[in-house]
């Protein structure tokens, strides 16, 4: 099919199956934002999902779309982009996040679709449609997204810990259950100004790959920015409790100073990247932080077994995906 041939009912579905990834990167990330919170009693679940899903969606008024024009243009060239590379490419990102979904996994719905991409590209055009500078930045900061959460989040245990040495314990719990409301709308902000970008970049990449927009738009329709915010906003609204108790008890017993400094260190790691336009994981973010924070009380306190198989499934995030993709893209052109 030639890109400019594209029939808009394809279009049209394939902007829905976006919005399907977008709704379930909510709910799949939902627990990075809400995790802690719940975790430590200072929210209710229901009252955490809907705090969260607010702040997920007022991102659309705070950061520029650097990530989404990072997605849009920056990983592969729209030249080799049609209908049959975006199916692809969903269809790849959202098997591996029902499959962790399913199990519990916290892995990334940003790297599934990074690789779903990838892979649908390099089934359609070879290694020489992919813009290799956009792709070593997102493979780069799978390892320095972590490490900063994990430096960020130790570093404000430290000093709060320094900060409120000669304080009473159940007056720290006290402030800091207040506090921790500040950061979680932090990390939810982050998130949401993140996440929400990569689905307007595939759509925006969509739209040019099938010629309804031209590659030197500097950005996307206003309609596509307000439906990815508000389709992620209504994901974490619906919540993913599996992964709340994974991300919120399994790796280390969090208290209300923990999972403040948890998610202030994971927020800053996520404005700083959306600032240099760099579709980062949410997921390996706050993960690197709870491990932080965990491991300044003592290495023990991190259960490493689990933060181990988290590491593993971060590893196969792309070539999985990827993998998935390549099939879809393959299975879509016998099927239109």
């Amino acid at each position: 099919m030639e890109i400019t041939q594209a029939a808009l009912w394809v279009v049209a579905i394939l902007v829905l199956l976006a919005l399907v990834f977008d709704f379930m990167n909510g709910f799949h990330d939902a627990a990075n934002s809400i995790a802690t919170v719940v975790s430590t009693g200072v929210l209710k679940p229901t009252q955490a999902v809907l705090f969260a899903a607010f702040f997920n969606f007022v991102a659309i008024f705070i950061f520029h779309l650097s990530v989404a024009a990072t997605v849009g243009k920056g990983i592969v060239s729209p030249d080799f982009v049609d209908t049959h590379v975006v199916f692809g490419a969903l269809l790849g990102a959202i098997s591996w996040n029902l499959l962790t979904w399913y199990y519990g996994i916290p892995s990334s719905s940003s790297h599934a679709l990074i690789g779903g991409i990838v892979g649908a590209v390099i089934a359609k055009g070879g290694i020489g449609a992919l813009e290799l500078m956009g792709i070593l930045k997102v493979v780069i900061f799978i390892f320095v997204s972590p490490l900063l959460g994990y430096l960020l989040g130790s570093l404000m245990m430290v000093i709060v810990a320094w900060l409120f040495r000669r304080t009473r314990p159940g007056h720290v719990d006290k402030w800091f259950r207040r506090l921790q409301l500040v950061s979680a709308g932090a990390y939810s902000l982050g998130h949401g100004g993140n996440d929400a970008q990569k689905t307007i970049g595939i759509i925006w990449l969509l739209l040019i790959g099938t010629g309804y927009m031209g590659q030197e738009a500097t950005s996307p329709p206003l309609w596509v920015i307000i439906s990815c915010y508000a389709a992620i906003g209504l994901g974490t609204m619906f919540g993913g409790w599996r992964i709340v108790k994974t991300m919120g008890q399994k790796i280390t017993k969090l208290k209300p100073v923990g999972g403040f400094c948890a998610e202030t260190g994971g927020a800053l790691t996520l404005f700083i990247a959306t600032a240099m336009g760099i579709p980062v994981s949410t997921t390996h973010t706050i993960t690197g932080a709870i491990v932080g924070v965990g491991s300044t009380q003592r290495a023990s306190a991190v259960r490493w077994g689990v933060a181990g198989n988290i590491v593993w499934a971060w590893i196969f995030t792309i070539p999985a995906s990827a993998f998935v993709a390549a099939l879809a893209y393959w299975l879509s052109l016998v099927i239109y």
